[in-house]
């Protein structure tokens, strides 16, 4: 478990963020679970995330990233121009992180919620922890 991404399954934006992860992610480094799964509330529970951080948690050789810093560190590994969304890490966290908190707290009301948490094709499977 190398490079995990921890994320709200029932968050329609979320669910949206991880296909489009799975797309540009062509060499499958990333893994994936819910936040409500049984798997990732343990990895929660290991790395003593806090509880109010409840929508996208990146984890990476036992290192753990929030908000903008999670979002841009897994850019950083995409194909395409998405690598270079990496340079807005110059930014101080703190401006990063309010817009990062905007998005995040109004997610269920622009981008709507799912009464269960996606079910990945056969294909993607693989990707998920179960």
């Amino acid at each position: 478990m190398d490079r995990v991404i921890l994320f709200d399954g029932v968050c329609n934006f979320c669910n949206s963020s991880v296909q489009f992860i799975i797309k540009r992610d062509s060499t499958g480094i990333y893994q994936f679970t819910s936040l409500q799964s049984d798997i990732g509330q343990k990895l929660l529970t290991e790395h003593n995330v806090p509880t109010e951080l409840d929508s996208f948690i990146y984890l990476e050789d036992n290192n753990v990233y929030f908000k903008s810093t999670a979002a841009l560190k897994v850019c950083r590994n995409l194909k395409g121009l998405w690598k270079f969304v990496y340079i807005f890490i110059i930014i101080p966290r703190p401006l990063r992180d309010m817009v990062y908190e905007i998005i995040a707290r109004n997610r269920y009301k622009w981008f709507g919620k799912r009464d269960a948490c996606m079910i990945p094709s056969p294909e993607q499977r693989k990707r998920f922890l179960e």
